[in-house]
């Protein structure tokens, strides 16, 4: 008999629609970290970032018990439109209305688990984390949005210009736009990683 970590999405997503409630704790324990992590790096808050990751999860439950899933064999991609949909309508509603945020700045690393080898390697890898998502912070929204869907969520071109709703050009030519820009602030503060 197989276990369902051996599964497929689509094998899982068929198991849960077909009542077993532990094919969708395999499947959503399989990708968590990797659209928890892009809608951390999306939002640019945690707690904010939980909230729409719970949201996604909600939505993707919904839609398979009522049979409307229709994205055979896509599992992560159709989750990972879900989630940066709900990232857009937060930024559409956050227009409409005035937010006030707290003064904790959170690592966006915190999902990344480390390997213990030592301390000062826990450390370095943390200021580079850090480096990274500020200068990540520093691209324009069009460019940081496609590394992160590229690098974090690891999605295609064609998906991430299916979710952005640009042509696969464009999608190719912020993300080499993005890099460029990365390499280029890399240089200006003599970072090297």
């Amino acid at each position: 008999m197989r276990t369902l970590a051996n599964l497929t999405d689509q094998q899982l997503v068929h198991l849960f629609m077909d009542g077993d409630s532990d094919a969708l704790e395999t499947i959503f324990n399989r990708h968590r970290e990797k659209i928890f992590t892009s809608i951390v790096l999306l939002v640019k808050d945690k707690p904010l970032a939980e909230d729409i990751f719970q949201d996604v999860f909600i939505r993707v439950i919904d839609t398979l018990r009522s049979g409307r899933y229709t994205e055979e064999g896509k599992f992560l991609p159709w989750a990972m439109r879900i989630a940066h949909n709900l990232c857009v309508d937060h930024f559409r509603k956050a227009k409409r209305t005035p937010t006030v945020r707290g003064g904790e700045d959170t690592d966006i690393f915190d999902v990344i688990t480390i390997p213990e080898d030592g301390v000062d390697k826990k450390v370095m890898q943390r200021q580079s984390h850090e480096r990274i998502r500020r200068m990540l912070d520093m691209l324009p929204a069009e460019q940081r949005e496609v590394i992160v869907l590229r690098h974090y969520a690891e999605l295609s071109f064609k998906e991430i210009a299916s979710m952005t709703n640009c042509s696969i050009n464009t999608a190719l030519g912020r993300m080499r736009y993005g890099l460029i820009n990365l390499r280029k602030m890399m240089n200006e503060r003599n970072i090297s990683l």
